[in-house]
């Protein structure tokens, strides 16, 4: 492992998303990174192109940059390079932050790109999105947009295009239904499913209780 480069990677990661929004921090950031070495020491991969993408696999959010899905993988590219990481590792690390996203999921007309590596990462990614952890962030960004937290006259849209996903503005339950509660049936191996369970289960339970409490 290449104990240098990933240190250089952290101090670029957390120099890069100084001042980000909370849900999408260097924290969240950590979260991804910790628990894709967890899901990797399980599986076949090659953990350098694990730990590196789930380090920059949101270096540049597309939210954040005007839709731009290009910037986060252009930024890993040429921080990549710049450190003299073979060509292979980069092009596969930057096809992991190019095709990982949930919305990709959306578009069933556009290219695909996987390995066990994207897996790894994109269930770690995904596990961050769910649970208490999930709830929170989920919340932290539809306060950051200063969308509804709920309204019950507008349901939720369970058949969004890529497009119609990206430019969303409905209410923050309405996200719960429209991608994290179906993030548990999207996971890619067996480590990742079994965090899931229990992160999935804790979202239907304060969905239980949020309605109990609007409705009292």
């Amino acid at each position: 492992m290449n104990e240098p480069l990933i240190q250089k990677t952290i101090s670029f990661v957390k120099e890069s998303l100084r001042g980000a929004e909370g849900g999408h921090d260097w924290f969240h950031t950590e979260r991804v990174y910790k628990t894709a070495k967890r899901i990797a020491e399980k599986e076949n991969v090659d953990h350098l192109v694990v730990q590196l993408a789930a380090l920059l696999h949101d270096i540049a959010d597309p939210k954040f940059h005007q839709g731009d899905e290009e910037i986060g993988p252009k930024t890993a590219e040429n921080f990549l390079q710049s450190q003299q990481l073979d060509a292979e590792r980069t092009a596969h690390i930057v096809n992991i932050i190019r095709y990982m996203s949930f919305k990709n999921t959306l578009d069933q007309n556009s290219s695909q790109f996987d390995s066990k590596e994207l897996q790894v990462v994109q269930d770690a990614d995904r596990l961050d999105a769910i649970g208490a952890i999930g709830i929170a962030r989920t919340f932290n960004y539809g306060g950051f947009k200063n969308r509804e937290m709920y309204n019950p006259e507008i349901p939720p849209n369970l058949n969004m295009t890529k497009e119609e996903y990206k430019k969303s503005n409905a209410p923050t339950i309405n996200h719960f239904y429209e991608k994290l509660l179906l993030l548990k049936d999207k996971i890619n191996t067996p480590t990742g499913m079994e965090m899931a369970e229990e992160r999935h289960q804790f979202m239907l339970d304060y969905l239980e209780q949020f309605y109990k409490e609007w409705n009292t």
